[in-house]
C-alpha cells in the first residue's frame, strides 16, 4: 500500500516541528527536560499540527504505549463515554510515571461530558495527564480551561503553506504547476493535512492533475460550491455541500469562508454575514439550512 504523505512527512521529533512562537518551543523543551507535562489544551485550526505535537510529546517523554488512550470526541462525546472509557483507563496503575489521555476535538464534548471530565481530571491528577485539542476553545467550559495550560497553535501564512506542499511534491517527483497548486491551496488553507492528502490523491505520473471541470472533487469543491451559489444554482450547491461534509463538520466552512474573504466583493459585509452565521450555527437544529442561508446572503453581495 502506498504510504500516506501526511504520515511520511509528519515530524518525528520536536526539533522537526515548526513552532510559530519561540516561547512555545522553549516551554515544550522544558516539559521534555522535566519529564512531565501539565494538563494541556491545544487549540487552533484543523490540520495545523495539534495532534502531531501531542504525539511528539509522548515520544519525547517516552510514555509507554499501554499508558496512552486516544479518543476522538467528535465520535465519542457523551457522559457515558467519559465514564466508561476514560475512567476505566486512568484508574489502572500506569506502567510508567503516568497515563496520558489524548482527547482530540474536545470541543465536541457536551457540556455535561466536559463537567464529568473535569471531575476525572481532579480525581486522577497524580497518575494521569490529559491533552485536549480543539478548533474552538470558546466551546470548552471555564472549569476545564482553568485546569489546563492553554497552548494556541497559530496557522502558518499562506506563502509558507504553499511552499511546504510544493516541497513535498518535488520530493515525491511531482512537478507542481503553480496555478494548479494554488487551486488546491485556496480550497484547503489553513488545513495542511487536508491539502497534503488532496494533492497526493491528485498526483499521477509525476504531475499534479487539475480538478476536472464541473467536478473538482476533494480539491476545490468549496470554490465550486460558492460559484454555484453565486450563479443561483442552489440545488446544485446543496448537493455538493451535503455530499462533501457531514453536519458536524459544517462549522469549519465558516472559517474557510473567512480565510477566503476575497471571493466576495464586499469583504466588510461578508465578515458580518459569516460572523452571524457562525453564531446562529450553535443555536439551530439543522446546520445545513443555516449554512445554505449564509451562502445565499454572501452570493447576493
Amino acid at each position: 500500500m502506498k504510504e500516506l504523505w501526511v504520515e511520511k512527512y509528519r515530524p518525528k521529533t520536536v526539533d522537526g516541528y515548526v513552532f510559530r512562537d519561540e516561547a512555545q518551543r522553549a516551554q515544550v523543551n522544558t516539559w521534555i527536560k522535566d519529564k512531565t507535562i501539565p494538563h494541556l489544551l491545544f487549540s487552533g485550526n484543523a490540520g495545523i499540527g495539534k495532534t502531531t505535537l501531542a504525539k511528539l510529546l509522548f515520544n519525547e517523554l517516552e510514555v509507554n504505549d499501554l499508558d496512552i488512550l486516544e479518543i476522538n470526541a467528535s465520535r465519542t462525546n457523551s457522559v457515558d463515554d467519559v465514564r466508561d472509557k476514560i475512567v476505566n483507563f486512568v484508574q489502572m496503575i500506569p506502567f510508567g510515571d503516568f497515563k496520558v489521555v489524548l482527547l482530540d476535538e474536545a470541543d465536541y464534548l457536551s457540556p455535561n461530558a466536559q463537567a464529568a471530565l473535569r471531575g476525572v481530571m481532579e480525581e486522577y491528577h497524580t497518575t494521569a495527564r490529559f491533552i485536549l485539542t480543539c478548533n474552538y476553545p470558546n466551546r470548552i467550559i471555564p472549569a476545564l480551561h482553568s485546569r489546563c495550560q492553554g497552548f494556541h497553535i497559530a496557522k502558518i501564512d499562506q506563502t509558507e503553506f504553499t511552499a511546504r506542499v510544493a516541497e513535498i511534491l518535488i520530493t515525491e517527483g511531482v512537478t507542481p504547476d503553480l496555478d494548479t497548486l494554488d487551486t488546491y491551496v485556496k480550497a484547503t488553507y489553513p488545513d495542511l493535512r487536508k491539502c497534503i492528502n488532496t494533492v497526493q490523491m491528485n498526483s499521477a505520473e509525476g504531475m499534479l492533475t487539475k480538478p476536472n471541470e464541473g467536478d473538482s472533487g476533494e480539491a476545490d469543491w468549496k470554490l465550486e460550491m460558492v460559484e454555484l451559489f453565486k450563479a443561483g444554482d442552489i440545488q446544485g450547491a446543496r448537493k455538493l455541500l451535503c455530499g462533501a461534509v457531514r453536519p458536524e463538520e459544517m462549522e469549519e466552512i465558516y472559517r474557510w469562508l473567512y480565510d477566503n474573504i476575497t471571493l466576495f466583493p464586499d469583504s466588510d459585509q461578508a465578515v458580518l454575514i459569516i460572523k452571524q452565521g457562525l453564531v446562529d450555527h450553535t443555536l439551530v437544529v439543522d446546520p445545513e439550512i443555516n449554512l445554505a442561508a449564509v451562502l445565499i446572503k454572501l452570493a447576493r453581495l
